[in-house]
């Protein structure tokens, strides 16, 4: 990508730094919030309640380890983290910060442009960049998650070190592949800014289990679709093999995919976020149409 005359983001909250107990200094390590007795607590309830209505993300998924969202599979080795900065950071943790600075800062303007051709306002989210745990408004995360949007604070939490699981155990490396990350995220605000996500919310909370599945899959490949509609509005800045990168990235983070890797076979009913053919569908129809339009996912008998 060629970001080098990319004017980057004022919406970066880097809370890489504070290495106590869900972005407090001087915390402990507790990874979900817990009440008396052991029990998870309130705002660890409050999470998983809006990543499970919203964004289809198993809590039972995050309480036994395995996270959600991008999430990784996990094996034997331990999630591995880019060091947070020490006085200042370091080169490696500047040079991330400074991309996903200017990545946000072309979401930003694809999507004022949009919204304005269409006579709405588009207000930006927040980025949030942290490591090991992060306190939202949507309650308590752990980096093992993955990225995540919290719609109640309007904010995308991100820890980079996601970026390294990304290319080591998926394949699926490389600059483009990171961005779309940062896109598709995006795709959940745009989603909550036109009202969408409100209104899977209510649907999912009246559907039975499978049919709420399929309803975070229409989310989330709508999201992807999203993210394309950005990736045609920048193609000026995309150097060849891009386009590849992020339709890899696409395919690497499938549910049949993740599921064959971390449990050995496929589950088609417990999907929440699309196989690796439909992500890499939605994605593509987003960057050849450039049209949000096209990104309906919810009037569609073939995803």
């Amino acid at each position: 990508m060629r970001l080098d005359n990319e004017a980057g983001s004022d919406n970066i909250e880097d809370q890489r730094g504070m290495r106590g107990g869900f972005g407090f200094p001087g915390g402990g390590g507790v990874r979900i919030p817990m009440g008396r007795g052991g029990g998870i607590g309130i705002g660890g309830l409050l999470l998983l309640l809006v990543l499970w209505l919203v964004f289809g993300i198993n809590p039972m998924d995050i309480l036994s380890g395995s996270g959600g969202g991008f999430t990784v599979p996990q094996d034997e080795s331990p999630y591995q983290q880019i060091p947070a900065p020490q006085g200042g950071g370091t080169a490696q943790n500047d040079a991330m910060k400074t991309f996903v600075s200017k990545v946000l800062g072309t979401t930003e303007r694809s999507w004022e442009k949009i919204f304005a051709e269409r006579g709405q306002r588009y207000v930006p989210p927040k980025l949030v960049l942290f490591s090991d745990q992060v306190r939202s408004q949507c309650g308590d995360a752990i980096a093992a998650m993955g990225p995540f949007y919290c719609p109640v604070d309007q904010k995308v939490y991100i820890d980079l070190g996601f970026y390294r699981d990304l290319k080591n155990r998926l394949g699926a490396g490389g600059d483009f592949a990171q961005a779309y990350v940062i896109a598709h995220e995006v795709g959940h605000h745009v989603q909550n800014l036109l009202g969408i996500a409100d209104q899977v919310t209510r649907a999912r909370m009246r559907a039975p289990e499978v049919e709420a599945n399929q309803l975070s899959v229409r989310m989330e490949l709508q999201a992807d679709c999203l993210a394309g509609v950005w990736a045609h509005d920048n193609r000026r800045i995309l150097d060849e093999g891009d386009i590849e990168e992020g339709l890899n990235a696409a395919s690497a983070i499938g549910d049949d995919r993740l599921q064959r890797q971390s449990q050995g076979y496929v589950v088609p009913d417990a999907f929440t976020h699309g196989s690796s053919a439909q992500r890499v569908r939605w994605f593509k129809r987003g960057i050849d149409s450039g049209d949000m339009d096209q990104c309906d996912t919810f009037r569609t008998d073939r995803l």
